[in-house]
């Protein structure tokens, strides 16, 4: 199993199961930018590997500073850390929530950060018919049964956003609300969107977000977290020391002016995105609407076939796919890719039909 770790972005394990080298692989199993990390950070690799002979900044001043210009939000409110997924399993140590809401399919990493502090879970359903956009009434339901919701905006893998009126309702609730925006970046007019500047206000909201997957620099881990500033003190007393190293406090710090990178990207995926989904549609596959950077699609059942098949037989001719039946929620019929360049996304359509997704 390509997942056997829970992520995509597994080359290592593609090598093993497909007898390729690692280089030889498209993959649309991880949804990172495309267009590759922007050219400052090889400049700041180039210069500063000699700087890695002292420790980094231990409350990483100089990126938390960038983070609140940025964002207009107070210093106070931001924690670095390394990637969103420290952040992810540090938020819920803090909290120990006894029952946590959890939509239905969503992040996988979520549910393992509530297993570790033995807390519970409730499901909050979504749907195909709604195109898997969270409804109010089962958020509204959850909520009567939980004491924190755990909610993606947009959600992966379904690639939603939260409406504006049912994010407005759970906060003037005052229910406990953790918002992972790892993929906010790439959807359009994302100032008006994300919480972030809501949550560094406000007590009993909290804000993660990734710069892996916007800067293409997952090899780096680096993610941050806003939050009440009484609750970014809480999560420094159990934050592991260290864990933001010198190379990723200077890379988030620099990409962040990198203003024509983010255009770009907003830009291409525009375009990309739709014309990704149109050929898939035109070969018959069921695909969803996506807000963000990667696609649901479902394989028909009259096509025989299920996600594990194409996996393997795409596999075999180096392009990788997401089974996203391992989110709970969703059958073997479903499938995740990334949106990537037009060449890449050519190929996976001609392997998808010679694989035998197309309808004729």
């Amino acid at each position: 199993m390509l997942e056997r770790f829970g992520h995509g972005g597994d080359v290592w394990t593609a090598e093993e199961a497909f007898g390729r080298s690692r280089e030889q692989f498209i993959d649309f199993s991880a949804n990172m930018n495309p267009f590759g990390p922007p050219a400052i950070v090889k400049e700041i690799m180039h210069q500063c590997w000699q700087d890695m002979a002292r420790y980094p900044d231990p409350i990483v001043r100089e990126l938390r500073s960038k983070l609140a210009e940025v964002y207009g939000i107070p210093v106070e409110s931001i924690l670095v850390g390394n990637g969103a997924a420290e952040l992810i399993d540090l938020i819920v140590r803090v909290l120990q929530p006894r029952i946590t809401g959890l939509a239905r399919p969503s992040f996988s990493e979520y549910e393992e950060a509530v297993a570790k502090t033995s807390g519970g879970v409730y499901e909050i359903p979504t749907y195909a018919r709604y195109g898997f956009e969270l409804q109010m009434d089962d958020v509204l339901q959850a909520m009567q049964h939980s004491d924190l919701l755990f909610l993606g905006n947009p959600n992966n893998p379904t690639g939603r956003l939260i409406s504006s009126p049912l994010l407005r309702q759970i906060i003037s609730s005052e229910k406990p609300l953790i918002v992972d925006e790892a993929f906010i970046d790439f959807v359009p007019n994302e100032e008006k969107k994300s919480l972030i500047r809501k949550a560094a206000v406000t007590k009993n909201l909290f804000v993660i977000r990734s710069m892996t997957k916007f800067y293409a620099i997952p090899g780096i881990r680096l993610g941050f977290i806003v939050a009440h500033p009484e609750a970014i003190a809480r999560l420094q007393l159990l934050q592991v020391q260290w864990s933001v190293n010198y190379l990723a406090q200077l890379i988030g710090k620099a990409v962040l002016d990198d203003v024509e990178y983010a255009v770009k990207t907003k830009k291409w995926l525009h375009t990309e995105r739709a014309w990704l989904i149109a050929e898939l549609r035109a070969m018959g596959l069921t695909v969803f609407p996506s807000d963000t950077n990667f696609i649901l699609f479902s394989f028909s059942k009259e096509s025989g076939l299920d996600v594990k098949i194409m996996q393997q037989r795409l596999g075999l001719r180096g392009i990788l796919i997401r089974d996203a039946s391992l989110f709970k929620g969703l059958d073997a019929s479903y499938c995740r890719i990334a949106v990537r360049l037009r060449a890449d996304n050519e190929r996976l359509l001609a392997e998808l039909r010679q694989g035998g997704a197309g309808h004729g």
